[in-house]
């Protein structure tokens, strides 16, 4: 107990030591930086943060933070403006009791009946038209669940953004897992299309954050465009029969690659002009 006490009565306590006895460090990011004169861009730093930013991202003092772009959507799909035109019309009709988060977490409901009725259509195809309903109910509920929460005022930006935006890749997903249910035998296939899927989304995420902009769609597709396509595909295979898939899967993963790859070349060259642009400006500064 005696060696015990003599420690701790040994030990510097942490506030003697001077502020000046710790170096300064220089900031030297060469990055563009979300909204020019605002936070610095973080994602070439790694570790500690440098003198004068705080941890957790939050931004150094007198500085003020650029506004979150996540609840903004960059670019527009062919069916965005009558989209737009529909929400503003009705959205004041959604009743009270439901809110922006009741329809964003329905997406759970919708992919669990998804994954069930494509394991139902493995036996009987007509269940095909149960997994369409369950495209047009997740796209009602997507549509809404934003519109329902910027009229109403609830706050929950940040959260949206990151629940809506999660719950749409699982409901994507689960539209691929259905589908292997039909044609076990395209696993691998099926994969791809699942890895296709994912890389997709995320790239929209990796360009979100490196610009504040959240774009949506692509060469004016989105995920409107995208769930026409799915509604289109069960009735395709209704009628043709599950035996299409066995070559209209991979014609699937190849265009799905190629649409990727188009896109990653479409980013690439806009955050490359961004950085020469930042670059130049900072030369001529």
């Amino acid at each position: 107990m005696a060696t015990y006490e003599k420690i701790l009565t040994s030990a510097v306590p942490i506030n003697a030591v001077p502020i000046n006895a710790v170096p300064d460090r220089e900031i030297t990011n060469d990055a563009d930086s979300f909204g020019g004169d605002h936070v610095p861009f973080g994602g070439d730093a790694v570790g500690m943060e440098p003198d004068g930013l705080e941890p957790d991202g939050l931004e150094p003092a007198g500085m003020e933070p650029e506004p979150f772009g996540g609840d903004k959507k960059d670019g527009e799909s062919i069916l965005g403006p009558y989209e737009k035109s529909f929400v503003q019309r009705w959205v004041t009709k959604v009743p009270r009791s439901i809110e922006t988060y009741h329809l964003t977490m329905l997406t759970v409901a919708w992919s669990i009946g998804m994954v069930a009725f494509g394991w139902l259509a493995a036996s009987d195809p007509r269940w095909l038209f149960a997994m369409s309903a369950m495209v047009i109910g997740q796209y009602a509920t997507d549509l809404f669940d934003g519109a329902v929460g910027r009229l109403r005022d609830t706050g929950l930006v940040k959260w949206g953004f990151f629940m809506d935006h999660f719950l749409d890749f699982i409901f994507a997903g689960s539209f691929v897992v259905a589908y292997s249910f039909l044609a076990p035998n395209l696993a691998v296939w099926f994969l791809g299309l699942l890895l296709a899927t994912g890389a997709t989304m995320a790239l929209s995420f990796l360009n979100f954050a490196a610009t504040n902009k959240f774009k949506i769609a692509f060469f004016g597709v989105g995920p409107t465009e995208v769930r026409i396509g799915y509604v289109a595909l069960n009735t395709f295979v209704f009628f043709a029969g599950t035996q299409v898939l066995t070559w209209g899967v991979p014609v699937m993963l190849g265009a799905s690659a190629i649409g990727l790859a188009v896109m990653a070349f479409d980013t690439h060259r806009s955050l490359w002009a961004i950085d020469m642009a930042a670059k130049q400006a900072q030369t001529v500064g």
